[in-house]
């Protein structure tokens, strides 16, 4: 089922969940052969046919490269392919216990785990974006002219307010902060004693520690991952395909939100490699040359994060500052023209951003469920690993 059915749907993501289950395992039994090492076949088959076309979605979809309906997009797939993972393990219970799989297994949650502090930062980055967001909405009120003549307090105000903004929209290592930040993780709610109102700083969770590094967590993420030799692949039955494939789409979903989201110490440079073996290989690889590229052009090199809304907020800001540096008073028609015309693109990018960010389906309460979707998976099977024998 693809993921865009789902969006904007009343259904919970449990019931969810639950009937991508039971779909999958329907239409595994519906094949022909009865034999359990047939069915276990057909139902990786199935998994590496799904994975490929979620993400030949991605490739081919409408949405912009790193837009945010783009990010949505991509953790909608990987909410649907760890559903369908999940299903796997669920139906092979019996055989997460047994060597060499109990490795696989085990360094496939460990990997989530990481995974979790990287959902953690991602959502503090989204929350330092809504900040953004709310200088160029005092830039707005100051510049509206629908109701008064534009002098120089006005152009004062908003001066002040892209200033902030630019300085904020540094690397953190450099910014100065300017805003009250919260301290907090997935699934709780707590306030920083120590927190104040302005200050530098480098991390808004106490989940990420401020020594905590977003590319040596993808380098810890990405370590060991190879995809695995004939043999084990016999002695699992094919069940280590499986972990390969959810361990590489694991990391390059945390790559992409590091690229696309402020976070702290990012960093693109990791080695990513999929044999061509791997149907799905051919899409994720695509969509990695393409995000590297766009990180090396001469107006991204600097950036904050790849996501394009964030793209648009330095071009508006610095068009902005440009303009309100050159302005003399009296307003001449032109020039105010030209300024209602800056107005109204600023205005566009604002709406587009609390769409996004605040709207009816926000990009955090999506990153929220990546991160206990990892969370219950990890929970259901470390538990299937201490009862190898519970009956299924």
């Amino acid at each position: 089922m693809p993921a865009t059915d789902y969006q904007g749907s009343s259904v919970p993501f449990g019931a969810l969940g639950r009937s991508i289950m039971s779909i999958r395992r329907d239409q595994v039994h519906n094949m022909e052969g009865n034999h359990d090492s047939s069915v276990q076949e057909a139902e990786l088959e199935l998994f590496q046919k799904q994975v490929t076309e979620r993400f030949q979605s991605l490739v081919s979809c409408n949405e912009e490269l790193l837009s945010l309906p783009w990010i949505r997009h991509l953790l909608d797939e990987f909410i649907c392919c760890q559903e369908e993972f999940r299903a796997i393990l669920f139906n092979n219970k019996s055989h997460l216990s047994r060597p060499p799989m109990d490795r696989f297994i085990g360094e496939y949650f460990e990997r989530s785990v990481k995974s979790l502090d990287v959902c953690n930062a991602i959502r503090d980055g989204i929350e330092l974006i809504r900040q953004w967001e709310k200088y160029l909405e005092i830039v707005l009120t100051a510049l509206d002219s629908n109701q008064r003549t534009l002098g120089e307090g006005q152009f004062r105000r908003a001066k002040k307010a892209l200033t902030d903004l630019t300085i904020a929209m540094l690397d953190e290592k450099d910014s100065t902060a300017v805003i009250g930040h919260r301290n907090r993780s997935f699934g709780r709610n707590t306030t920083n004693k120590d927190s104040r109102p302005h200050g530098h700083f480098r991390s808004l969770s106490w989940s990420v520690s401020r020594s905590w590094s977003a590319a040596k967590q993808l380098q810890a993420i990405s370590n060991n991952l190879t995809p695995p030799r004939g043999n084990e692949v016999m002695a699992t039955n094919g069940l280590a395909v499986a972990v390969f494939t959810m361990s590489s789409i694991l990391l390059f979903v945390m790559w992409t939100l590091v690229a696309a989201i402020p976070c702290q110490d990012r960093g693109l440079q990791m080695h990513f490699s999929i044999p061509r073996n791997f149907s799905w290989g051919a899409s994720i690889m695509s969509l990695h040359d393409r995000i590297m590229e766009e990180s090396k052009k001469r107006d991204r090199r600097n950036a904050s994060g790849l996501m394009k809304e964030i793209h648009q907020i330095e071009k508006c800001a610095r068009h902005m500052t440009e303009l309100a540096d050159s302005v003399q008073f009296p307003l001449t028609e032109e020039k105010e023209a030209d300024v209602k015309q800056r107005v109204k693109e600023l205005a566009e990018v604002c709406e587009t951003m609390k769409d996004g960010l605040d709207g009816l389906d926000p990009l955090e309460r999506r990153v929220r469920e990546v991160f206990h979707r990892i969370l219950r998976n990890r929970t259901e099977g470390l538990d299937s690993l201490s009862r190898p024998n519970h009956p299924e």
